[in-house]
């Protein structure tokens, strides 16, 4: 059966996604050409006329799976209801107990960007994004008068690196905590930085 022909765009997303499970499967430093080629049934030429070099894929596939990290995000601090039910919803599912998936991908990308300036600059990118829409949403719900928090900036920031540290843990070193521990201790650090730990929060007190 003939092969569809895709238009360059389409072509580059197609490779795009098969980078990204390659190196989720395989690991970044670990995954070649090769790989993604054979995924896809296509040549090492044709991966490499899209993309100069493995270096350049690799960043790239972490663009990607970048962007589409923040238009979820992006949906959810977007809904048409408080800010506290539109964090919980956006904390919920960027933590490692939540139902986003990609953080071995992420742990993989932390791990390369310390050796490669583009991936580097993407992983950077996409924490300032991150932190940058959950401390305006915070800042919507102190406006609003729904919660108290002095310093949103901080408080995304707090949340983030917590979140950040659990995925390592859970992801990288299974059995350290559980899955219902790590999200239990997400909702309380939510709580706590938006001053509403106690009966009214949902969120136990202590």
């Amino acid at each position: 059966m003939a092969r569809v022909r895709l238009s360059v765009a389409e072509r580059r997303g197609e490779l795009l996604r098969a980078a990204i499970e390659q190196i989720e499967q395989r690991g970044a430093a670990a995954v070649r050409i090769a790989d993604v080629a054979s995924a896809l049934g296509v040549s090492n030429a044709l991966v490499l006329y899209h993309f100069s070099t493995k270096e350049k894929l690799v960043a790239a596939a972490f663009a990607q799976a970048a962007e589409d990290d923040l238009t979820h995000l992006r949906r959810l601090l977007g809904r048409r209801t408080t800010a506290l039910r539109r964090l919980r919803a956006a904390v919920r599912w960027y933590a490692p107990s939540g139902p986003a998936k990609g953080w071995r991908l992420w742990i993989e990308g932390w791990a390369v960007s310390l050796r490669e300036p583009a991936l580097r600059e993407v992983a950077r990118d996409l924490d300032r994004a991150w932190k940058a829409a959950l401390a305006e949403v915070v800042a919507e719900g102190v406006a609003a008068g729904e919660f108290t928090c002095p310093d949103p900036a901080a408080t995304a920031l707090r949340l983030t690196a917590l979140l950040d540290g659990l995925a390592v843990q859970l992801t990288s070193y299974g059995g350290t905590v559980s899955r219902s521990r790590a999200q239990e201790w997400v909702e309380q650090a939510l709580a706590r930085e938006l001053g509403l730990t106690g009966p009214a929060s949902g969120t136990p007190e202590g």
